[in-house]
């Protein structure tokens, strides 16, 4: 035994002295602007070993000691660099890899790598180059990141036009939005039509939606990570364009060139502008009144970065952004100034130190805040001063605010294991609500505040990519999260677990296992991502919602089309998932001044069910691009005080859902791109039927009241509903198509872009509506008829836009 047992730890030794390696490290940037690139695959050709850039464009490989390799490094729209090296100690090589502008270039660079999925250990992550992202068809060419997003495998989206996103089951508030590190709380622009993210100012945009890695944590669903661009090192840039309801204008360049550069951009609309004119007109018309009412929204991206040294680098980085709504309405002897606001304010400060080939660290200071506000003020005119006298006043608040500390390691010890290890505090404070009432006709004035609540969220976590065969990658990882409520302390265990085993060259099969916790909760009527949904904690009574999803799938890479095809089926289980209780509304108080129910209130918690199977066919790039995607899939939910307690189907359950993208560029100058989109219809609750009810404890037979029609009075109408969302929606589906057409002047290019939205002018529903329809003279002696109407909300809108670049 002993001798057996010295023969294996000679063996041992003299097969790592036969793998001995060295570190090739360094950062990968593109040519001319020195971006840093994140995702580039670096792997040695001939092996099964690669790994790829982080999120700051840093790689680390071990390549064999003395021998002669070939170094590979592709990314999605880049010509392929290769690097032939021998090396016998630790060595630094920064790469630059050229934006591939030439179309037969991006094609055969396509047929000999395009992101290969089977080659990654990850499942259920879908990240699109930003330049296909712009190319694609939009409302009002508007593009948005979150609406390309909806067009995804798996993600479901909301009402016709609306940003908000359902990943695999789960709510708006169950996606984690992540720009620059910082979270975002409330993407939508417009009450939804739009997202706050501008396209002009993105490097990167990633989902994940499953089979999460052990550093991703907080949210049940998903995590969108969009990164903003470093700005250029090299050169002044700026890009921009104006469309049919808003302008933007971003600039970017070095501030000590190769060392430091900076990133601006702006967007506005300017919807109050254009309808000024028509609301004064139209107000003019009515004697003694004047309206000045309007709506815009505007956002604001910086960033700065400096290099200290190749081991050192600071990044500084904000978005902030705000919607406004306003009506200032005067008559002869009244007048009101109402007004609804919203927005969000994000900063991130970031620190990159190389403390080794090996040893990569990111620390980030993360500012976070949303706030939501409305208000109206209602004036009389003094007939002795000829004045606007205020006579009462209403304004409620609701704020959440983030200040955050999160640490990140990278590790690569070997060509075999890529370890990623942090930390990460979030201090949270949420002020539900705060109502200020003033005058009130005879009432008490009322100022009532939600008592504010500040909560401190934590975790520590580590993963590991260990690929122990050729064949087979493993991503193992453990994350404990924790959160300090008011008289209580959650600790919870988040286990995480991704597969995946290559049957051949270019399939595998994956599969994922994946735990995780969820602090903060949105209190939604809509489910449609109003600003008035409110952020709350988990408290004592309130708790934290969890679930548990597994996965499995196939991935294949079609390397001589340059195709990618992922087949994934997936089970969700949900638990503690929050929902208002019947009647219970964001704006629930009990009016007597002195105080009001809190959120815990009016709230109830159930339990989710989701699963399904869903198709991808993609192509990134080449002269023609695109994707299919189709879902089909069953979602539940069930509380105890909701719908008799029994199951139901949320709002947005879809058994069906299709999307077809497609990109052709019909030369240098000019594109082509269409999108169709089909899903089955929502699920709603109608009523089953309306009677009238006696209102006498209002209006009583003894009452000296005088009216016209008496019954109008004394009855009302009311409806009786069955089980909840018991109705389906008509299908829904969309035809988008656009063109755009590009010029290349001496020392700047414009593209003008055509297109129409809703091409054929298909109706889909908004929502329902039941209305009384009166017989016809024809039938004359019939019984009034209720009768559902749809509402639709867009019909065939073509937009025109023009960008620029210099």
């Amino acid at each position: 035994m002993q001798r057996l047992l010295l023969l294996l730890i000679f063996g041992i030794a003299t097969i790592c002295e036969a793998q001995q390696t060295v570190s090739l490290s360094g950062y990968v940037t593109e040519t001319g602007s020195r971006e840093q690139l994140p995702g580039v695959n670096v792997y040695i050709d001939g092996t099964a070993y690669s790994t790829s850039t982080n999120n700051y464009g840093f790689y680390s490989l071990q390549i064999p000691k003395g021998e002669k390799v070939i170094v590979r490094y592709s990314f999605v729209g880049f010509k392929i660099v290769e690097r032939s090296l021998t090396i016998s100690q630790e060595t630094t090589l920064n790469v630059e890899l050229e934006l591939s502008n030439n179309l037969d270039e991006v094609e055969v660079s396509a047929k000999r790598l395009n992101d290969r999925v089977s080659d990654t250990e990850q499942m259920s992550q879908i990240s699109l180059p930003i330049q296909q992202i712009k190319k694609i068809p939009a409302l009002l060419g508007e593009k948005d990141v979150l609406k390309v997003l909806q067009l995804m495998p798996g993600v479901q989206k909301g009402s016709e036009g609306q940003s908000g996103i359902y990943v695999r089951g789960g709510g708006p508030d169950q996606n984690l939005l992540i720009l620059d590190e910082a979270p975002v709380y409330n993407a939508n622009h417009l009450f939804g039509f739009f997202s706050v993210f501008n396209g002009d100012a993105i490097k990167s945009v990633e989902l994940t939606k499953g089979g999460f890695p052990a550093r991703y944590g907080g949210r049940l669903s998903s995590v969108i990570e969009l990164q903003m661009k470093d700005g250029n090192k090299e050169e002044f840039h700026g890009e921009g364009g104006i469309g049919i309801i808003s302008s933007r204008l971003t600039l970017e360049g070095p501030i000590q060139k190769g060392k430091s550069s900076f990133l601006v951009s702006g967007r506005r609309t300017y919807i109050d502008v254009l309808a000024k004119p028509i609301i004064k007109k139209i107000a003019r018309q009515e004697d003694g009144v004047d309206a000045n009412v309007g709506y815009y929204f505007y956002d604001l991206n910086a960033k700065f970065n400096h290099e200290f040294s190749e081991k050192d680098k600071v990044y500084l980085s904000g978005y902030f952004g705000k919607d406004v709504f306003y009506a200032d309405i005067k008559e002869v002897d009244s007048g009101e100034n109402s007004g609804l606001d919203w927005g969000n304010a994000t900063a991130t400060a970031r620190w990159n130190h190389l403390f080794s080939s090996k040893l990569f660290a990111n620390t980030s200071l993360i500012f976070s805040k949303f706030n939501f506000g409305v208000g109206s003020v209602l004036s009389e005119r003094n007939t002795s001063t000829n004045e606007f006298e205020d006579q009462f006043s209403l304004r409620y608040d609701s704020r959440i605010r983030d200040i955050g500390l999160k640490v990140d390691f990278d590790y690569f010890p070997s060509n075999q294991h890529a370890v990623k290890f942090g930390v990460n505090l979030i201090r949270h404070r949420f002020e539900p609500s705060a109502i200020a009432v003033e005058g009130g006709f005879g009432e008490e004035s009322i100022d009532f505040e939600e008592k504010p609540s500040n909560s401190l969220e934590s975790a520590i976590y580590v993963e590991d990519v260990w690929q122990p065969l050729p064949k087979l990658k493993i991503n193992g990882g453990l994350r404990i999260s924790g959160f300090q409520a008011i008289n209580k302390y959650y600790v919870n265990p988040e286990p995480r677990l991704a597969l995946a085993y290559k049957l051949n060259k270019d399939l595998s099969v994956k599969g994922s296992y994946a735990i995780m916790n969820q602090y903060i909760h949105l209190l939604s009527n809509t489910g449609i991502g109003l600003p008035t949904d409110l952020w709350v904690p988990t408290t004592s009574i309130v708790k934290p919602q969890q679930s548990q999803q597994v996965a499995i799938g196939l991935a294949r890479d079609f390397e001589n089309q340059g195709l990618t095809l992922t087949v994934e089926g997936y089970y969700k289980k949900m638990d503690n998932i929050v929902s208002y209780k019947e009647g219970a509304t964001f704006l629930s108080f009990n009016g007597e001044g002195a105080g009001s129910s809190t959120f815990e209130d009016r709230v109830t918690q159930g339990q989710g069910w989701s699963y399904g199977g869903e198709f991808m066919l993609q192509k990134k790039v080449g002269k023609f691009s695109g994707w299919v995607g189709y879902t089909l899939s069953w979602t539940q939910w069930q509380f105890d005080l909701l719908n008799f307690g029994e199951k139901f189907y949320p709002r947005y359950d879809r058994r069906h859902d299709l999307s077809l993208v497609g990109i052709y560029e019909l030369s240098k100058r000019v594109s082509l791109s269409a999108t169709w989109v089909y899903g089955t219809g929502n699920a709603l609750t109608l009523p089953l039927s309306n009677y009238n009810s006696a209102r006498d404890d209002i209006i009583r037979p003894n009452d000296n009241v005088q009216f016209t029609n008496q019954s109008q009075f004394n009855f009302f109408s009311v409806s009786e509903y069955g089980e909840r969302n018991s109705f389906r929606a008509e299908a829904f589906h969309r035809l988008d198509v656009a063109v755009q057409i590009r010029k290349q002047k001496k020392h700047w290019e414009r593209t003008w872009e055509f297109g129409l939205y809703n091409a054929y002018n298909r109706r889909n529903p908004f929502f329902y509506i039941t209305d009384v329809q009166q017989p016809t003279q024809q039938n004359q002696g019939q019984e009034p008829k209720t009768v559902l109407k749809r509402v639709s909300l867009f019909p065939v809108i073509p937009s025109v836009s023009y960008s620029f670049k210099f």
